[in-house]
């Protein structure tokens, strides 16, 4: 029998969104009957079934290793709950308890099917009119969108929820005119926010969709902001879209979840172990440790160049001694009077007898003083004729601008 799933809600004193909650459960308890598999669920807080008291179930059932999975659509923390302090605390009342973590249900393909789903139907959903006049005709480029999401005081998870507006923009709302994020509460733009920005892009309907799993209270304040904008804007068509909801398409992306979360538990990463041979030494106070380093390094053939450069011989590096012995330095040996320029005899340096010869004269290149000057201020970039290039071609080449960063 595999282990059991436990969904984690993050508690509501709604009474819809609980039940919701226990029919989703439900749902799943029959889908996972064949398996076989338990199905429980529990809140962290402000509902009941609480998740202490589901967990103390389990395991008077006899399960001491289980599979839970967070109802969430975004990996919000703070909202949800600190789940694994609560299932640390758990482990502590039960020692023999063993979980596993499943991810969020977002951002997932289904997940945006089920958007579209529900977009379409309150696309579909003709407006009731009090005159007889046929409704003007709109085109699906003057609809747009507005996903609402809760809405966090963590950035990271705000920057979610866009990414999914623009994921379900491109992949199954791609002809109508945008769509915009908006929140309800915590952070801006809130629905009314996302409502207006529509409304200046010209749409002339604008259909609200909740990125939310269950009714609730949540569910009742979003359509309320909408209404309340859309009395003071009354020829913006504004439409209100329902929730996902307990479905078999977000029962899927459930019982997925959870089969990777039974797939990953028994393959956690071996420890490396390294051998004593190869450890490298303790380093001393301060100064770093030398590990000695086998690497194969292709030497390429002198005077050659290009991707098909030939490889005549193999270096080892581990045949070279390239151990630096970092006590062998000793900062007191170091005698700076050598280098004083008292101890420096100009009168005993006889220019006549200095051999040219000696020091390879005949290697330079022939420049004049005046090249050599020019070297001088150019430094490390090359010769006066390499300037060209690293100024873009030439030498009147743009500048970097205030502000503006330079593209040398």
């Amino acid at each position: 029998m595999k282990p059991p799933l436990l969904l984690i809600g993050h508690g509501t004193h709604d009474e819809t969104g609980v039940a919701e909650f226990g029919r989703f459960v439900h749902r799943l308890r029959c889908r996972l009957d064949g398996l076989p598999a338990e199905v429980s669920g529990g809140f962290i807080t402000n509902a009941r079934p609480q998740l202490g008291q589901s967990i103390a179930s389990l395991v008077a059932r006899g399960h001491h290793h289980l599979v839970a999975v967070p109802l969430s659509l975004t990996g919000d923390r703070r909202a949800l709950g600190d789940i694994p302090g609560t299932m640390a605390l758990e482990q502590e009342r039960h020692p023999t308890l063993e979980y596993d973590l499943g991810r969020p249900l977002g951002p997932d393909p289904r997940v945006l099917r089920l958007l579209a789903e529900r977009l379409a139907d309150a696309r579909a959903e003709m407006p009731r009119f009090v005159t007889e006049e046929p409704p003007a005709e709109i085109t699906p480029g003057e609809t747009a969108v507005v996903l609402v999401g809760h809405g966090s005081t963590d950035p990271a998870v705000n920057a979610e929820v866009h990414r999914v507006s623009r994921l379900f923009w491109e992949t199954h709302a791609a002809d109508l005119l945008t769509v915009e994020t908006a929140y309800v509460s915590h952070t801006r733009p809130g629905v009314p926010g996302g409502l207006e920005r529509c409304r200046r892009l010209g749409a002339k309907r604008v259909i609200v969709l909740p990125y939310v799993l269950f009714a609730g209270a949540v569910l009742e304040r979003i359509w309320a902001q909408a209404l309340a904008y859309g009395a003071n804007h009354e020829g913006l068509d504004i439409r209100c879209a329902e929730v996902i909801g307990d479905c078999e398409g977000l029962a899927d992306v459930v019982i997925d979840r959870y089969e990777e979360a039974l797939a990953g538990a028994g393959h956690s990463p071996a420890p490396v172990t390294v051998p004593a041979a190869t450890r490298p030494a303790p380093a001393a106070p301060g100064r770093p440790s030398v590990v000695p380093v086998a690497v194969p390094v292709a030497v390429p053939a002198i005077g050659t160049a290009g991707p098909d450069m030939p490889v005549i011989e193999t270096l080892d590096v581990d045949a070279l001694d390239v151990e630096f012995d970092v006590d062998a330095l000793e900062v007191e040996t170091f005698e700076a009077e050598v280098l004083s320029p008292e101890v420096f005899d100009a009168d005993a340096f006889d220019s006549e007898a200095f051999d040219a010869e000696a020091f390879g004269a005949e290697a330079f290149d022939g420049r004049t003083e005046a090249a050599a000057e020019t070297d001088t201020m150019i430094g490390a970039t090359g010769h006066a004729e390499d300037v060209t290039e690293i100024r873009g071609g030439s030498p009147d080449g743009p500048l970097a601008q205030p502000g503006v960063a330079s593209a040398v």
